[in-house]
């Protein structure tokens, strides 16, 4: 897991030490080393957090004849079997997992993202121009500009590329960009577009095991791994699938005194016999670090902001025991845990909304995870968004994942692992993260004290584009604007807007 800055066009000296200086800003990314490479018309820079390979992996990767330069961010989980098989045609330099990217691009090109099983977001260069690819859901962040000078820009986080870019665009999910400037969708599952027909006959042992499967693949790592445990269904499973693997796991909750998450994780750590650790905040901390947040969240979405306020406590105080947390991220997608899904008139529109927030997550939950994670030099991991699990998960009648009295929100879910939690926990009622932590209505009311009714009433002159129509928003949206400046930074920002569809329509790149 790493940060890094690529650019290609005529670099001088001057446009290497920019590359370089650039990475710099996303030091909190890696803290563990940094490194620099230039190739013919590219350059590489990279910062990174060591977690597979720790003595060896350092990055830019270099193939055995110098003629391709890799900088990459990200976990490629399947990756001993991929250098098992390159074995015999390929010289390894490193145990690190994401070296297979720069073997695999010499048998297969730009169809080797199809090979990888992971979380990345990469950058390869052979000298004239650079490949760059996201991984399926944009688990892990990617940014794209050009410069005054028509240079092509590749950064991890928007603040790499500000003042340096005069457009900058989110690199789309699921996509790779060629030598040629081609932007190509690869991620093309058959559920995206509709229901699947016929669908997959609902087995809890399946979906059991299709999970514990994910969990088990996102074990791998050279340094000390626990997990975010709030307390509610997703956090909970994801522990007590780990808890087996793990002889001393350590688990981490966060909230004002009182909230529900602190003691519904209390429960379940005692349950798992986890070492368990929690920080109880104050409001007075939520206000302290909202600008924070802001900073590294690089949103305003309100529903996200909010979000990421526990978040960011709860990374800080994992990354004082570990390097690598999984959480439950995925999960209200994929099983239509959200209240609002009781809205969903039917399966197919259910369907068609799980479809709509998971290709959208990448500017949502898994923005927020990445970044707050990564601003305390953690590496986040998301079982329930492993592309296996959702082929299975999203094949299944989606009629059967629709609320009911008799039927709770993700009770497909609950129903496959009966038994595996204590009842309190496995049929919790579904709770926001900011709402179980308490820290929702705390940033509510500083903001509405902080943004008075005359600057309400003139935000669309202020903010012509996408105005606040809140306190609370207009709050998020000048520190935004007061940290990335000008409509650019501007239009990389995602919204969450709930809804639901009468006609299906394309994959939208973000929600």
């Amino acid at each position: 897991m790493c940060g890094f800055t690529a650019y290609a066009g005529s670099p001088g000296s001057g446009r290497v030490d920019l590359v370089r200086r650039m990475a710099e800003r996303l030091a909190h990314r890696g803290p563990d080393g940094s490194g620099l490479h230039r190739l013919g018309e590219a350059v590489l820079a990279h910062r990174r957090l060591a977690i597979i390979d720790v003595a060896g992996g350092d990055q830019p990767l270099i193939n055995e004849d110098g003629t391709l330069a890799l900088a990459c961010n990200g976990e490629i989980y399947n990756h001993e079997a991929l250098r098992a098989n390159l074995a015999g045609r390929h010289r390894f330099a490193t145990r690190s997992d994401s070296e297979v990217i720069l073997h695999l691009y010499e048998e297969h090109g730009r169809d080797l993202v199809h090979l990888l099983k992971g979380m990345f977001a990469f950058v390869l260069t052979d000298g004239e121009g650079l490949f760059a690819a996201r991984d399926a859901l944009g688990i892990k962040p990617l940014y794209m500009g050009h410069d005054s000078e028509g240079g092509l820009w590749f950064a991890s986080e928007l603040k790499a590329l500000t003042g340096v870019c005069h457009d900058v665009r989110e690199f789309p999910a699921g996509h790779v960009l060629d030598a040629r400037g081609e932007l190509v969708r690869w991620y093309q599952p058959g559920w995206a577009t509709a229901p699947v027909k016929p669908p997959r006959a609902y087995d809890g042992r399946q979906v059991a095991e299709g999970l514990e499967q994910a969990v088990e693949r996102r074990l791998m790592s050279d340094v000390p791994l626990g997990v975010f445990l709030s307390g509610g269904l997703d956090s909970s499973l994801i522990a007590a699938l780990v808890r087996p693997h793990v002889d001393e796991l350590h688990s981490f909750s966060v909230g004002l005194e009182g909230s529900p998450d602190l003691e519904a994780a209390r429960v379940m750590a005692r349950h798992l016999g986890t070492q368990h650790h929690e920080h109880v905040y104050r409001p007075a901390d939520v206000v302290d670090a909202l600008e924070t947040v802001i900073a590294h969240l690089e949103s305003f979405d309100p529903a996200l902001v909010r979000s990421a306020i526990p978040c960011y406590f709860v990374s800080r105080l994992a990354a004082r025991h570990v390097k690598v947390v999984l959480s439950g991220e995925g999960s209200d997608e994929a099983f239509a845990g959200y209240l609002y899904f009781n809205r969903a008139r039917d399966g197919g529109a259910l369907h068609d909304e799980s479809v709509r927030l998971l290709f959208g997550l990448h500017n949502m939950n898994l923005q927020r995870v990445d970044r707050m994670t990564m601003a305390h030099g953690l590496e986040g991991r998301v079982p329930f968004l492993d592309t296996d699990f959702l082929d299975l998960v999203m094949a299944l009648d989606p009629a059967q994942k629709l609320h009911s009295a008799d039927r709770p929100e993700k009770f497909l879910l609950r129903s496959a692992f009966d038994g595996l939690l204590p009842d309190s926990i496995l049929w919790r009622t579904k709770a926001e993260f900011a709402q179980g932590c308490g820290s929702e209505w705390t940033v509510r009311d500083y903001c509405a004290e902080h943004v008075s009714d005359a600057e309400l009433e003139g935000a669309a002159q202020r903010f012509p584009e996408d105005p606040p129509t809140t306190k609370e928003e207009f709050y998020y949206r000048r520190v935004f604007d007061g940290l990335f400046p000008g409509p650019v930074a501007r239009r990389t920002v995602g919204r969450w807007r709930g809804a639901f569809h009468a006609a299906r329509q394309e994959v939208p790149s973000h929600v």
